[in-house]
């Protein structure tokens, strides 16, 4: 990561509307978070293009601060990062496997960026993320605990711990599905992890993998995700997808690409690059 010198915490702060205190404790750490993952929308656009985002602070702070842009979890998290160690905080990074929907966890590589931070005397880590582009994503950070259930801004998380080889222990992040109307919620894992700390290096390394192998599942369909207060919003290949704190949902498919265009802009607040395909 670049000197954290390029890194301008009052411009950060002002984009996501933070005003609040700058102090390195719990309460500063989840509205940060909160104001981050309202503040900065979760788009993919550079990968669609077959393109690695850089992952050095001044690019980040031109792209996700001073222009109509958003990014995925190396990019955001990398920013996330910059702030919290401004602001007095810890912050080692973790490398996780997504596992919404698979079978296995060993299936998946480790390819998702999150975070374990150190609030000064609190002996308790905590997970943040501002990188998950699911409906699971945390909206505040969780503390490490294996057998708590934690509520963050109307979403409901636990961690819990999963057998596996080796020295360290495999947790997973799961997220409570209410079941929309028919109310049979139900526990839905999101990513694995250990606690083994990963340095930016090897993200470098990861966002190349993700952002430019035709496999990768960030080459080949659109994904942008944009959290308010009252609702989520999900744009996946063709099909916007809006999920309201009530809980109700509705879908909708677009087809036309100037429609999605006018979406990014007017729903997302992203600009999308001039003569970019956004279909698949």
């Amino acid at each position: 990561m670049a000197d954290s010198g390029a890194f301008d915490l009052d411009q950060y702060l002002t984009h996501i509307g933070w005003e609040g205190e700058r102090r390195p404790d719990l309460g500063t750490l989840r509205g940060v978070h909160l104001a981050h993952m309202r503040g900065i929308p979760f788009e993919n656009l550079d990968a669609l293009r077959r393109t690695a985002p850089s992952l050095e602070l001044p690019d980040l702070m031109a792209k996700l601060v001073h222009s109509r842009r958003g990014g995925y979890c190396y990019e955001q998290n990398t920013l996330l990062t910059a702030a919290l160690r401004a602001l007095g905080f810890g912050v080692t990074l973790l490398a996780a496997r997504v596992v919404v929907g698979a079978d296995r966890i060993e299936s998946r590589p480790r390819t998702h960026m999150a975070l374990l931070v150190e609030v000064p005397g609190d002996p308790r880590p905590y997970l943040a993320d501002v990188g998950f582009g699911a409906i699971g994503a945390l909206l505040e950070p969780v503390p490490v605990v294996v057998g708590g259930e934690f509520e963050g801004a109307g979403r409901r998380h636990r961690l819990v711990q999963v057998p596996r080889r080796g020295p360290l222990e495999l947790l997973v992040l799961q997220a409570y599905d209410g079941g929309g109307d028919d109310g049979n919620g139900a526990w839905q894992p999101q990513y694995a992890f250990t606690l083994e700390p990963f340095e930016h290096v090897d993200f470098d390394v990861i966002n190349w993998h993700i952002a430019t192998n035709p496999r990768s599942p960030f080459t080949q369909r659109l994904f942008v995700q944009r959290v308010t207060a009252d609702r989520h919003l999900l744009f996946h290949g063709r099909v916007l997808t809006e999920t309201r704190a009530d809980g109700g949902v509705s879908e909708r498919e677009l087809t036309d690409e100037g429609e999605v265009r006018r979406l990014l802009d007017e729903e997302f607040g992203i600009e999308a690059p001039d003569g970019m395909k956004l279909l698949s």
